[in-house]
């Protein structure tokens, strides 16, 4: 197979659902054997962005809130959406300046991530910030935080012990460690 090739055929798409951050769709497919079948797209109208704050000491900052599709508490790094069109590193320090109020003089492009490509075709882009200078908090109506200092070690911690479960929390931590334990 070729890996750049789609097997797939769409016979038809239908929309399903929207609202300002999302939109669900249907589409009659044949699959890559040849049968016929239904396929649901969810498209996020926003990318994911997440940043990994490092202070001067190693700390790294988590933001703990209620996720409400989860109906379950979770900490998580800074993180966010971004507008399609808009360059994702802008995006990445409103996010860090409206969770944390920290704003970065160091950015570090931790890469491009899909969030659960088997049922959306969201993507996100992950940083590492650094040199971190205190600010205000600038928090959207939906958000109640509470923002956890831990040595990036604890946090990597948290990671492998199931603590922290969030995707983009989970690569973000990972990358930003083994950055910083390459550099020493």
């Amino acid at each position: 197979m070729n890996e750049h090739e789609n097997p797939w055929t769409t016979l038809s798409s239908k929309p399903i659902y929207e609202n300002p951050w999302l939109s669900l769709r249907e589409d009659q497919v044949i699959n890559p054997k040849g049968g016929r079948g239904i396929y649901g797209v969810v498209d996020f109208k926003n990318m994911a962005i997440g940043v990994v704050p490092i202070d001067a000491e190693g700390n790294t900052y988590l933001v703990g809130q209620y996720r409400y599709p989860l109906n379950e508490y979770s900490w998580e790094i800074p993180e966010g959406g971004g507008p399609h069109g808009i360059d994702a590193l802008e995006s990445a320090k409103r996010e860090l300046k409206e969770e944390t109020g920290f704003t970065a003089a160091t950015w570090t492009n931790l890469g491009r991530i899909h969030t659960s490509n088997s049922v959306t075709s969201e993507f996100g882009y992950l940083y590492l910030a650094q040199n971190l200078t205190a600010g205000e908090m600038e928090h959207e109506e939906t958000e109640e935080l509470v923002i956890k200092k831990v040595p990036l070690s604890e946090a990597v911690r948290m990671v492998m012990d199931g603590e922290i479960t969030d995707g983009l929390s989970i690569a973000g931590i990972l990358k930003a460690d083994k950055i910083i334990n390459q550099v020493k």
